[in-house]
């Protein structure tokens, strides 16, 4: 698979490194500056732009554009993350890149979409996550602020998800088929989506008082002795029973566990145990219980975990700690692709691919068209 994928932040770059991951050729266009310098990466790209390609390219001019639709002529897709109407402005949008290639499923990842009263207008991830009642849904209870899930459900679950997913639904299409298509990847679209268990809930709650939002005391979160933290998740009544048992409350007279009336009152109770005691030595506690515990950890502790090590989970290359590709495969495994490439770095072999000699890529480069 090859995908052609005009440079951007976030989501879409997010997108790409998923399908890099899996061992597609992603092609990524940088861009050019006016003054015939190429524009760097930030280095918050450093992890979601790896396994790329890159070619430079000033696509404000039309022998730039020329190179982007000889790209497409050979890609399975192309993936762009403008507002609406850019990409046409600069002569790349969908019905040039489709005449060039009628099989081309041509991806495009913004909050709003591409129709609708908002989509000309900007936004972040967290006005998107706004709109659709996912920021309205996390926080404490009793009408505190609602609590910013970083930037998880908009940008990458909602958004570059989403578009790596659509855009594979679209080659799968255009396989069978032979043509292709637009694929509109709105963010909002994508954290309604992911609200998809709780929209239709005519029972659920004002936050913060519902089963896994914090309400109940057998699923949320606890300080311990030592200021830091443990979560619990013990839905089912036979992790309940075991989860009681560790905390020491199992022969204590208390309401059923479904009785939300008392969820309050027992979060309480359960609180003012698990500050009893430090992280670790509740860790010892529940050792093999045959409930749902977990220490919170950090960054760094999560990166060291036992399990997450055993798995491989997360890895460091070149001092740079990153996530390994996922989902994994027991005959295709994918292993972690080259790191980010330096802007423009693989343009002459590249252009060579395309049949453009060394002579006119001399030229290009005086040029300013590549970089």
């Amino acid at each position: 698979m090859r995908v052609v994928e005009l440079a951007g932040l976030g989501p879409a770059p997010f997108a790409g490194m998923m399908l890099a991951d899996m061992g597609a050729d992603v092609i990524r266009v940088d861009r050019v500056t006016r003054h015939h310098e190429v524009a760097e990466s930030t280095e918050l790209s450093e992890v979601i732009e790896r396994g790329r390609r890159s070619i430079a390219v000033n696509l404000k001019d039309p022998r730039g554009v020329a190179i982007v639709l000889d790209l497409v002529a050979g890609a399975d897709a192309l993936m762009e993350g403008y507002r609406p109407g850019v990409a046409e402005r600069l002569g790349v949008g969908p019905a040039p890149c489709l005449a060039r290639n009628p099989a081309l499923v041509y991806g495009r990842m913004t909050g709003w979409g591409q129709d609708g009263p908002l989509a000309p207008t900007v936004g972040h991830d967290v006005t998107y996550i706004a709109l659709t009642g996912v920021l309205d849904s996390i926080g404490p209870a009793g009408g505190g602020d609602p609590v910013l899930p970083l930037n998880l459900v908009g940008d990458f679950g909602g958004g570059g998800m989403l578009l790596a997913f659509g855009l594979v639904c679209g080659i799968v299409s255009a396989r069978t088929t032979g043509r292709g298509q637009v694929v509109d990847a709105a963010m909002v679209d994508g954290a309604a989506l992911l609200m998809a268990p709780y929209l239709a809930r005519s029972e659920w709650g004002p936050r913060g008082t519902n089963m896994v939002d914090g309400g109940a005391h057998f699923y949320g979160v606890y300080a311990t002795a030592d200021d830091r933290h443990v979560a619990v998740g013990a839905l089912e009544p036979q992790f309940y029973a075991v989860f009681l048992d560790r905390l020491g409350l199992a022969d204590a007279d208390l309401p059923a566990q479904m009785d939300q009336a008392s969820w309050p009152a027992m979060r309480e109770r359960v609180a003012a145990v698990f500050r009893g005691r430090t992280r670790d030595e509740w860790c010892d506690v529940f050792a093999g219980a045959e409930t749902c515990f977990a220490p919170v950890l950090s960054r760094d502790e999560a990166a060291a975990d036992p399990h997450l090590a055993a798995r491989g989970t997360v890895v460091t290359r070149d001092g740079l700690r990153q996530p390994a590709p996922a989902p994994r495969f027991d005959r295709t495994p994918a292993t972690l692709p080259p790191p980010r490439p330096r802007p423009g770095e693989h343009g002459d072999a590249l252009l060579a691919e395309l049949g453009i000699d060394e002579g006119e890529v001399a030229a290009l480069r005086a040029g300013g068209v590549i970089g």
